[in-house]
């Protein structure tokens, strides 16, 4: 039986491009599948960063840079100031994943803004990207506009504050555990071995209770 790994994460977090290639590398070792969630870092109207502020300047050079050369993977400060919100990207992603692709839709808004640094705020960018991918542009565009998945996208905000308690990007939940920021695939793989070791020793646990010995015999 698979193990669903839910993977709560933003568009415009870093760090949740640079582990979604080290998960999907875990992922492909084991009976994994994975279901990603959206959580905006900065929901509007709250204010977004600014590149040329000096935190971001910090985090990058210190963090981001450092983490994405070691593991190989591209990537650039994207120079759009402020930066944009995301949840009409996310709701192309609900349009996305009703049309099957919601995968390759993830990991192209990911690259779009921090590979090629497009403004994934932008509904005319989206549907560019949309129809790069195979999707139909003008229904896409107007489900965008009409707020077609607004409210699909609320709950699913609603359910990662609320009801699974997600405070940071990325937050992987793996079983019952919650795993917050990024990990490596040895990290991944670690975790999902003790998930399904875990798994594993309740099915006996509960095989184990369903035997019983009486002076009549056992069942």
């Amino acid at each position: 039986m698979p193990l669903t790994i839910k993977v709560y994460s933003d568009y415009v977090c870093p760090f949740c491009l640079l582990a979604d290639g080290q998960l999907r590398a875990a992922a492909a070792e084991r009976d994994v599948t994975i279901e990603h969630l959206p959580f905006e870092l900065r929901p509007y109207p709250t204010p977004t960063l600014r590149p040329e502020d000096g935190y971001m300047q910090r985090s990058w050079s210190e963090k981001v840079y450092p983490i994405a050369e070691q593991l190989g993977v591209p990537i650039r400060m994207p120079e759009i100031s402020p930066q944009p919100y995301t949840h009409l990207a996310f709701e192309g992603y609900q349009f996305a994943k009703q049309a099957g692709i919601g995968e390759a839709y993830h990991s192209r808004v990911y690259k779009a803004f921090f590979q090629d640094g497009l403004h994934i705020g932008d509904i005319d960018v989206l549907t560019r990207l949309a129809e790069e991918l195979g999707l139909d542009g003008p229904s896409y565009r107007e489900a965008l506009e009409n707020g077609t998945y607004r409210e699909t996208h609320r709950q699913a905000l609603h359910h990662a504050l609320y009801e699974a308690d997600i405070t940071a990007a990325p937050t992987y939940v793996i079983g019952n555990t919650a795993y917050k920021w990024l990990l490596y695939k040895e990290q991944f793989l670690e975790a999902i071995d003790a998930e399904f070791k875990k798994q594993r020793l309740e099915r006996l646990e509960q095989w184990s209770m369903g035997i019983s010995c009486t002076i009549d015999g056992c069942s």
